[in-house]
């Protein structure tokens, strides 16, 4: 075991029982409270401030401490939390939404639309994670409505007011507010000892249903000291992975979440690469057997994936290729590769060889796991890969140039903008994956435009529909989240997580409870 996880594991000791802590594998005597071992990635540098991240970013999660606007359902379409109706202009251009009344900061103060807009405004000037170019301004009309006033028609506000929690206007202080933070949430924070834990505690204030958990400790630990904590006993679930999910455990079972948190490789189509060859590029698509690298990487644990979106409500089955070797290796015979006399395939008299480069992040033991994986299958077709480790200081340069195993996933279509319009300079499409489909553009363009959000998930898949054929990217799998839950607990059903393996897990901890 590594010193910083033993080191880790005996602070967590300390922690805990400093908080009364359960006995080893049993459940605790204090049936409102949980214990919840995070990563230490998943704690926020910049505090709890939604301002700056807290509640957005990578690890998207409704933000507890605060209130929203809107909340995700569990189908990820858009409820609502503060907001009681919202609508919007013919033009997209004003959004107008009602928020209730009565609810109070854990200060005393009520909430009222000048916070809303306050919150939204700094967010918009501020250095949050999320993006909030396509806002003007916020404005307050009276105590309870507030415009959003934009600078273009985004019809997926919805899902950007699901990720914001809202500030007080009259004592926010971006100093100490990530530290000290008040909010409407259903928790307010007790205790933030950096580094090592965090203790929330049920608002009593609360203008919703009240917490059936009313104190969440949640300890940041390494992955093999979250295993330590679990065997010991001292937590009541813990984020883990594959290589533990073997394992058994007295008094605690592995649960398994579904994600949309997907590993793929970008296609580069320069000159200097095979792959600007459509032909090639659908020959890897359907040559790629998805199921044995989850049997063989991930345990079993995870979804073969197809697109950036799986199983969200604007996904579109176009993008589902069935695993087809032999017609990938007919493609390739068709467009002049044939299979030379080492088993690489070449191209004619010249005898350039097709072979590729798949880089992934050292350090990334799943990242590393798929490459291996793809390389494998990719060589059956005849073609040469080789796999890299390298740093993300240099892997964005990389990927101009060569394949490189990303992970995406987010609870809203513009991870599908991103990736995919072709008009966008810091997309991810125009710089690693550029190739130009003015339809699929013409789609999302309109999907952003339209005037109804759920109408507007129908452009979506077409856009999809223009995409498919062209495959820029190669989607591989969706990876489980995994972890130790102790017997007894009952955690509230899952969304399908997002990107990042953190504070997903505990965005529905209210409904949590012991059975």
């Amino acid at each position: 075991m590594k010193r910083s996880a033993l080191l880790s594991f005996l602070l967590a000791l300390s922690l805990l029982a400093g908080c009364q802590a359960a006995p080893p594998a049993e459940a605790p005597q204090d049936r409102r409270s949980v214990t919840v071992v995070m990563g230490p990635t998943s704690e926020p540098e910049a505090g709890f401030d939604p301002i700056h991240g807290w509640g957005a970013g990578e690890h998207v999660h409704e933000p507890l401490i605060q209130s929203t606007l809107t909340v995700t359902n569990p189908d990820l379409t858009i409820g609502y939390d503060l907001a009681t109706d919202m609508r919007v202009s013919e033009d997209g251009l004003a959004w107008t939404v009602t928020i209730r009344e009565g609810v109070k900061f854990t200060d005393g103060n009520a909430l009222t639309a000048a916070d809303v807009a306050f919150t939204y405004n700094a967010a918009r000037d501020g250095s949050s994670v999320n993006d909030f170019t396509m806002l003007n301004r916020a404005e307050a009309a009276d105590d309870t409505t507030v415009i959003f006033h934009m600078n273009r028609p985004f019809s997926i506000w919805p899902y950007t007011m699901a990720t914001l929690g809202i500030v007080p206007e009259d004592s926010y202080d971006p100093e100490t507010y990530g530290s000290n933070p008040v909010g409407s949430g259903r928790y307010l924070l007790k205790q933030w000892d950096r580094g090592q834990q965090v203790i929330l505690e049920a608002n009593p204030d609360y203008y919703g249903e009240k917490p059936k958990m009313e104190r969440v400790n949640i300890l940041f630990m390494e992955e093999d000291a979250a295993f330590l904590a679990v065997q010991a006993g001292q937590a009541d679930l813990a984020y883990t992975s594959v290589p533990y999910s073997d394992q058994t455990v007295d008094g605690y079972s592995l649960l398994s979440v579904r994600t949309v948190d997907n590993r793929g490789i970008n296609l580069p189509v320069t000159m200097s690469s095979p792959t600007m060859e459509l032909p090639v590029r659908q020959a890897i698509n359907m040559g790629i057997d998805r199921q044995r690298m989850i049997d063989n990487v991930l345990d079993g644990y995870g979804t073969p994936a197809y697109s950036v979106c799986d199983g969200l409500p604007w996904y579109s089955p176009v993008n589902e290729v069935a695993y087809d070797p032999e017609g990938a290796r007919a493609l390739l015979d068709e467009w002049g590769w044939p299979v030379g006399p080492d088993g690489i395939r070449v191209r004619g008299t010249s005898e350039m060889e097709l072979s590729l480069t798949i880089y992934y992040a050292a350090g990334d033991s799943v990242r590393q796991g798929l490459a291996a994986e793809l390389a494998n299958q990719l060589k059956e077709l005849g073609i040469e890969a080789d796999i890299k480790g390298v740093g993300w200081d240099t892997a964005y340069e990389d990927a101009q140039f060569n394949p490189l195993v990303w992970g995406w996933g987010a609870h809203t279509p513009m991870e599908l903008y991103n990736i995919y319009h072709t008009d966008d300079p810091d997309g991810y499409s125009a710089r690693y994956s550029p190739y130009a489909s003015p339809a699929a553009d013409e789609l999302m363009d309109a999907a952003l435009a339209c005037p109804d959000l759920e109408e507007s998930y129908a452009l979506w898949q077409q856009a999809q529909e223009e995409i498919a054929g062209d495959v820029p990217w190669v989607w591989l799998v969706n990876v489980d989240h995994l972890y130790w839950v102790r017997d007894g607990l009952a955690v509230a059903e899952q969304k399908i997580h997002p990107h990042g393996h953190g504070w997903s897990i505990v965005n529905n901890v209210d409904q949590w409870s012991w059975e």
